[in-house]
């Protein structure tokens, strides 16, 4: 009976990701949307089992940040971003539009709300950088996105 309840939140989580996947938002629309932007590496995820709004019970991982630098929004050292997806035991959820954070990645993230943070635009929010601060998912640099960041907000982003 609980495999199944599990099964059928993973279902229905699945198809709400699905319902949300599409073109990634270009930077410049995701910092003025943001609430706070930062660079940062994750320290620590821990997963656990929730229920969400809709009674679906989900797992989902709090991860802990080590803020290497702010683009927006108060200065912090370290923050707690939310997300759905992770590993509990030996059922793992993985949800299609949010990357999975390990411990020791990095990326630029885009957060809305309080702490814990959850990604603006859900993983659209989220983007994983390279060993060679190039974007993990483009030849983008971190300093082409820092411009572009400080250019949106000049022009008018909260």
């Amino acid at each position: 009976m609980v495999r199944a309840l599990l099964f059928m939140a993973f279902v229905c989580a699945a198809a709400t990701a699905l319902a949300e996947v599409g073109e990634r938002a270009d930077v410049p629309e995701l910092a003025k949307g943001a609430s706070r932007i930062v660079v940062a590496h994750v320290s620590n995820v821990e997963s656990r089992f929730e229920t969400n709004r809709f009674g679906d019970q989900l797992i989902v991982s709090t991860v802990a940040l080590d803020v290497v630098e702010t683009l927006k929004g108060p200065d912090t050292r370290q923050l707690l971003v939310s997300v759905e997806g992770g590993t509990v035991g030996d059922l793992t959820l993985k949800v299609s539009d949010l990357p999975e954070l390990r411990q020791g990645e990095r990326a630029v993230f885009f957060l809305d709300g309080e702490e814990p943070f959850r990604p603006h635009e859900r993983g659209r929010g989220i983007l994983k950088l390279k060993a060679d601060d190039r974007l993990d998912d483009d030849n983008e640099t971190l300093d082409d996105v820092r411009g572009r960041i400080r250019a949106a907000l000049a022009q008018g982003g909260r």
